[in-house]
């Protein structure tokens, strides 16, 4: 868990107009800066980002948030990862629970991973000279339909033959960094063979060369694709700090945009498939790393699109790694979520087909795909007998896992009824059958909590101005604690849950570190939290004064209320009439400190 005061801490440190300038052109519009929205197509740019603020905030789709949450939006980044990314910028580490090591062995780990990172990028620089005056390797790109624009968008290189090239790039050819990013081999004397004597020689040689980004843009890792007939056709970076190939998806950097304009992600299996599909007109296409398909995969691409289309050969290769990538989808399919897998003819890959049939026939096979629902039954199913008592159970005895793993949700409870439909058995029994959590079949739903209404008046304008500028709430004194909290009020939760975070934060609390802490709580403030991004910066001592107003209202409408009671009751005892006597030398004394407010503003 990361403590809040590291995440204040840090949203002060970073200016949220240089965080969204990396990936959108901004240009100065009086206070803000305006561009156009990446998360949805527009002419005119209705984007704008405050630096006062330290929010972005879109006027056509409503998005809006932090530099955090822009990470996460736009990147696909987890909270964590957004975080962790934001900090590396500024100089700051971030504090883990789990992360016991010395600040000074943090920061040397830190410096480490930048090197390797450097050393990927320079690598990457040379391999794309390299292609300008490599004409096999161009011929073999312009032979399998690619043009000199695409090959730029990817960043294709090309790793000459020989064994140590690297050296024109590295003077530093020895440096650790070299061999723990992958980049050379070191070998001990005895492993040198026939490679006269070296001990340290280049990874990549004589290949078509596909650099792999993370979602930040930077280059963690390579695909080698060899020209001739060599072994292995593909050859891929090791394991690394920076690449795990369980983790990454090839071109998901460069498909973002895409992908959000598509609707949908495709999933395909290789380097080659995703270029060739982006020169076709499929440029929201991804592929996995010579690696099954991952739950950690499939949970970044649900972080860029509500759909996933994975596109596999119809052998049994294809099969398998179809029945793969079910498993890592289980735990994230949900109601919201569509899942579908695609098998093409076997004589065909996406290419190969979009050549042959053209892009219509391509994107209706895309559309036609099977859905995650039919293709869990047709694995069940397999080759068994459904005719059979003993078909059916073995059916149900392969499903199990597969629906053990999928969450609780209307989309498992429809596939139970399918599997219970073709094994003659009820819905309730197959969820007993499989000791399914929560089930959805035989027990009665709990009815969601319902919503709590907006606040309207008093209320809504003194959690405006708490929203606006947190840092007020950390001057209330006990008597404005007290009337800001009455527990009479419909919304007396809700306000001191406020209250409460926004005092937390201290007093150098501002609107961008409260909007990210209230988000985390759940949806109750995302409208003011929008209506408030959306207009200009508000001065703190006008809204102080606003405030300490509204409080004086609030207060007032309290004492009036208890007051009536006190009549109403008849003031029959003295404790009454006590009680009467203080409440009305209450009620003038903030008569007068009303009067005072508005002399002084005169």
């Amino acid at each position: 868990m990361i403590p809040q005061s590291f995440i204040q801490d840090l949203l002060n440190r970073v200016d949220i107009v240089d965080v969204v300038g990396r990936y959108v052109p901004l240009k100065k519009g009086g206070a803000n800066f305006m561009g156009l929205c990446p998360f949805h197509n527009e002419k005119s740019p209705s984007f704008t980002v405050s630096p006062t603020k330290q929010f972005y905030h879109c006027f056509g789709c409503g998005a809006h948030g932090t530099a955090i949450g822009f990470l996460i939006e736009y990147s696909g980044m987890g909270f964590v990862e957004a975080v962790k990314d934001l900090a590396q910028g500024v100089g700051m580490i971030v504090p883990e629970s789990e992360d016991r090591l010395p600040p000074a062995q943090r920061a040397e780990q830190q410096a480490k991973s930048m090197a390797l990172s450097e050393a990927m990028t320079r690598a990457c620089d040379y391999y794309r000279q390299q292609l300008r005056q490599a004409d096999r390797a161009k011929q073999y790109l312009i032979g399998r339909g690619l043009t000199g624009e695409i090959a730029a968008r990817f960043g294709l290189g090309y790793a000459p033959d020989g064994w140590d090239n690297l050296r024109a790039m590295f003077p530093e050819y020895e440096a650790e960094a070299l061999v723990e990013s992958g980049l050379v081999i070191d070998r001990s004397e005895e492993e040198d063979g026939n490679r006269n004597g070296r001990k340290r020689y280049d990874r990549f040689r004589d290949r078509v060369m596909f650099p792999i980004r993370n979602t930040k843009g930077q280059v963690i890792g390579f695909g080698g694709r060899v020209l001739d007939s060599g072994e292995p056709k593909y050859l891929n970076s090791p394991e690394t700090p920076l690449f795990q190939k369980g983790s990454e998806l090839y071109g998901l950097f460069e498909a973002r945009q895409a992908i959000r304009e598509a609707g949908y992600a495709l999933v395909t299996e290789g380097y080659m498939d995703v270029v060739a599909l982006a020169q076709l007109g499929f440029p929201h296409a991804v592929a996995t790393l010579g690696t099954a398909c991952t739950p950690i995969h499939v949970q970044k691409l649900l972080r860029q699109t509500d759909q996933v289309v994975f596109s596999f050969d119809g052998d049994a290769a294809g099969r398998r790694a179809a029945r793969r990538a079910l498993e890592a989808c289980l735990p994230h399919a949900g109601d919201n979520k569509v899942i579908r897998f695609l098998f093409l003819p076997s004589e065909h890959d996406p290419d190969s087909y979009i050549r042959e049939l053209g892009a219509d026939a391509f994107e209706k096979q895309v559309q036609d795909a099977m859905p995650l629902s039919q293709f869990l039954l047709n694995v069940a199913i397999g080759d068994n007998d459904l005719r059979t008592p003993e078909g059916r159970a073995r059916t149900q005895f392969d499903a199990k896992p597969l629906l053990q793993a999928l969450p609780p949700s209307a989309l498992r409870l429809q596939i139970v009824r399918g599997l219970a439909q073709l094994t003659e058995s009820t819905p309730a029994e197959i969820e007993t059958l499989f000791e399914l959590a929560q089930p959805v079949a035989k027990a009665r739903v709990a009815p969601p909590r319902a919503k709590r209404t907006a606040p309207v008046g008093l209320e809504r304008q003194i959690m405006r101005l708490l929203v606006a500028h947190p840092a007020l709430a950390s001057e209330l004194d006990q008597a404005a604690l007290d009337a800001l909290l009455n527990p009479v009020s419909e919304h007396a939760e809700m306000l001191a849950q406020l209250v409460m975070m926004a005092r937390e934060l201290g007093t150098h609390a501002v609107f961008a570190t409260l909007a990210e802490t209230l988000r985390s709580s759940g949806p109750d403030f995302e409208p003011l939290i929008a209506e408030i991004a959306a207009e200009p910066e508000t001065d703190a001592d006008a809204a102080r004064l606003e405030l300490a107003g509204a409080i004086r209202q609030s207060r007032m409408k309290a004492l009036r209320d208890e007051l009536e009671q006190l009549v109403a009751g008849g003031l029959a005892d003295s404790t009454a009439q006590a009680r009467y006597r203080e409440l009305s030398m209450q009620q003038e004394q903030l008569r007068r400190e009303a009067q005072a407010e508005m002399a002084r503003r005169d």
